[in-house]
């Protein structure tokens, strides 16, 4: 590969004639926020998984204190601690379906639409372009800021 062709975007991220900086800033700025929504997500997902965890261990110190002759303090976090909701009615699962359904899933199709719409179906165009201006001209692959 030309040390041309390496400071240019691939043609699946050259942007289509007709499209303004502005709309590539635009769809760049709607990228990075569902960028920062899979993180969010990533987190609500890191959540549920410990707060799972936190219950299994629960279950284990309600056994430990029955084993050690306090039952009355096991029935307590049994009855008050062991398999609680984490808001009124609903365990971790049921906040990440519930996520995923109104808000997650509703935004990724808007971002690929407004992609597919606005840019002809080509992602990172923005990230694309500044990638062209990071690597120096005549510069080697690896001298890139991002990888390809």
């Amino acid at each position: 590969m030309s040390d041309e062709q390496n400071s240019h975007p691939d043609t699946a991220h050259h942007r289509p004639e007709g499209v303004s900086d502005k709309t590539v800033e635009a769809l760049g700025a709607l990228s990075r926020a569902l960028e920062t929504t899979e993180r969010a997500r990533g987190a609500l997902y890191e959540f549920h998984q410990l707060t799972g965890g936190a219950d299994f261990a629960v279950g284990d110190a309600v056994r430990l204190l029955r084993e050690a002759g306090h039952d009355q303090d096991a029935d307590l976090v049994e009855r008050e601690i062991l398999g609680r909701n984490v808001i009124p009615g609903h365990w971790t699962f049921q906040l990440i379906e519930a996520y995923n359904r109104t808000y997650y899933r509703p935004f990724t199709d808007i971002e690929q639409q407004l992609v597919h719409k606005l840019a002809q179906g080509r992602d990172h165009l923005y990230e694309a372009e500044l990638k062209g201006t990071r690597r120096p001209l005549g510069g080697t692959p690896g001298a890139s800021v991002h990888p390809d």
